[in-house]
C-alpha cells in the first residue's frame, strides 16, 4: 500500500496505523541517511512520520516534506517545526539546497510514464547538492507482488477509535508491460459506506532504473535486496537504490 492512495483525510488518518514504525523496515534505514543530511528532502512525506521522529531524535537542520494530498499534510502539520509544501516535483523549483532526498514507501513507483520518470528525477537531480544522495525503494518485479493483491488477502487493523478497518486491494487484469493498476477498498463499521482508492504503479527492473538515473545525471553507488543491505538477486522483494550525481 503506498501513501499517494491517502488524499482522503479520514484515510490518510489511518495511514500511520496501517503502516507503523518498523525499525527493521524502511524508515529504520533510511532515518540514519536522514540524521548524517544536514538538508532533507522528503518526496511524498505522506503524513510526515520519517521527518518528524529525525526532529524528534535531534536533527538541527533543514527538514522539508512535500506531498500532493492534502490530507496526508494535514496530519503532517502538526509539527510546526519543518517545512511543508503541497504539491509534485513539477510544481517546485529547488536547485543545489538537499544533502539527501529520500522517497519511501514505495512513493517512486507512482511515475508510471517515461515523461514523469523524466521530468521528476530531472528536479531530484537539480535539487541536489553537488554531494548529495537520492534514496529510494522500488519493489523488485522479478517478485511479481501484485499477484497477492486480491480481494482473498484482508488486512485488519484497529483505528483510534477502537473500530476494526479491513482493507483489500482488486488487481486490474490483464497486467501488461510494467504498470500496475488496482483498485483498494476499505470498510469500517463506523462508516455510512466503504471508501476506495484507485493506484497506478510502475515495476522498473535495475537495469531499466539505471538507465533513467543515468539520462537524469544520477549514478547508482549501492542497491540492495532488502532493508538488511542484502545484495539484489532475482529473488529480492526491493530494490533499495542510492545514487548520486554524476
Amino acid at each position: 500500500m503506498d501513501d499517494h492512495q491517502f488524499a482522503d483525510a479520514d484515510l490518510a488518518a489511518l495511514y500511520d496505523v496501517l503502516h507503523p514504525w518498523d525499525p527493521r523496515g524502511d524508515f529504520g534505514f533510511y532515518l540514519p541517511l536522514v540524521m548524517a543530511a544536514e538538508s532533507v528532502l522528503d518526496v511524498g512525506c505522506g503524513t510526515g512520520a520519517l521527518l518528524h521522529r529525525a526532529r524528534a531524535e535531534g536533527h538541527t537542520g533543514r527538514l522539508c516534506g512535500l506531498d500532493p494530498a492534502a490530507g496526508m499534510l494535514q496530519q503532517a502539520r502538526t509539527r510546526t517545526d519543518i517545512e511543508w509544501v503541497q504539491g509534485e516535483l513539477s510544481s517546485v523549483d529547488w536547485a543545489d539546497e538537499f544533502d539527501l532526498v529520500v522517497m519511501s514507501g514505495h512513493a517512486f513507483q507512482v511515475f508510471a510514464t517515461d515523461d514523469e520518470l523524466r521530468s521528476s528525477l530531472a528536479a531530484i537531480s537539480a535539487a541536489l547538492t553537488e554531494d548529495g544522495c537520492f534514496a529510494f525503494e522500488t519493489r523488485n518485479p522479478a517478485a511479481r507482488a501484485w499477484q497477492r493483491w486480491t480481494p482473498e488477502h484482508v488486512r485488519e487493523v484497529t483505528d483510534q477509535q477502537g473500530a476494526v478497518v479491513r482493507s483489500w486491494h482488486e488487481l486490474e487484469e490483464p497486467v501488461t508491460g510494467d504498470v500496475v493498476s488496482f483498485v483498494t477498498t476499505y470498510s469500517s463499521p463506523l462508516w455510512p459506506q466503504p471508501q476506495r482508492s484507485r493506484s497506478t504503479l510502475r515495476f522498473l527492473g535495475a537495469v531499466e532504473l539505471a538507465k533513467f538515473l543515468t539520462d537524469a545525471g544520477l549514478r547508482v553507488v549501492e542497491q540492495f535486496g532488502d532493508w538488511d543491505r542484502t545484495p539484489v538477486t532475482q529473488d529480492s522483494l526491493e530494490i533499495i537504490t542510492l545514487a548520486k550525481p554524476s
